[in-house]
């Protein structure tokens, strides 16, 4: 499969330790669309995410993962991340002695393959963190370390509004926020979303869907894909739980127990 524009997820197998986690996803997601991916823990959904941004404890055993046509498989992260892929994590690691300042800086030089001129970035960074509430202070602190979970969060989208990937896969980013939190960073979000911009958004909860609202929802069960719908999917998971889209899907196909 090649050609055209997206990220498509094409078969895709992963394993951790020789054990198959993901086990022949399929998704297209393009330019303009928010995609929600869901399912109960365990499922493969940060498998997924970290396989997509090529972190070397997955193994991609077999299938495709196209940006804008291009195989990415066997690339390395820095080349998927100059190539447009974003990875906001759900447990972003502190880097003592780093300043987030610098850090952003020379991830931005980095992706751009270009210095930023000091003015540049300060403009840039500025108005980014006014979009998200954030105080000018917070660029002199040391990456994460003892950063609220809102806080790290915040700093995820920070880089992700700095960086302007063409598509940013959010790892259930709703995750230890309150919900003052989970608004600001979903403010951010939004107002990043458009059509230069594909998103696909992790989680386990509905609640996060109140603020990012997407066009696609996808159940994810035992490394498949097991059912798509629109946004009232994720509606009748919340009311729900996974227990009745899991047992249709065994007595249509018989494989997800």
């Amino acid at each position: 499969m090649t050609g055209g524009s997206g990220l498509v997820i094409n078969d895709l197998h992963v394993a951790v330790d020789g054990k198959e986690i993901v086990k022949g996803l399929s998704l297209t997601i393009r330019k303009g669309e928010i995609h929600a991916l869901m399912g109960p823990n365990g499922s493969g959904k940060s498998t997924l995410a970290n396989a997509l941004m090529g972190h070397p404890g997955y193994e991609v055993t077999s299938g495709e993962i196209l940006l804008d046509g291009q195989n990415i498989v066997g690339e390395p992260p820095d080349a998927r991340a100059r190539l447009g892929l974003f990875l906001a994590f759900q447990y972003p690691t502190a880097i003592p002695g780093v300043s987030m300042g610098n850090f952003l800086r020379l991830a931005m030089k980095s992706v751009q393959g270009r210095d930023i001129p000091p003015m540049e970035f300060r403009r840039s960074v500025q108005e980014q963190m006014k979009l998200l509430k954030m105080d000018s202070s917070f660029l002199s602190r040391y990456l994460n370390e003892g950063f609220s979970g809102g806080e790290k969060k915040r700093a995820e989208i920070l880089q992700m509004a700095l960086l302007r990937p063409k598509y940013a896969v959010l790892d259930e980013t709703d995750s230890g926020l309150d919900i003052d939190a989970l608004r600001i960073v979903s403010e951010g979000v939004n107002a990043l979303a458009g059509p230069d911009l594909g998103v696909l958004v992790i989680t386990h909860y509905q609640r996060l869907l109140q603020y990012i609202q997407p066009q696609f929802v996808h159940v994810l069960v035992d490394g498949r894909i097991i059912r798509s719908g629109g946004q009232e999917l994720a509606h009748e998971l919340e009311a729900r739980g996974y227990d009745w889209v899991i047992q249709e899907a065994a007595a249509t196909t018989g494989e997800v127990r």
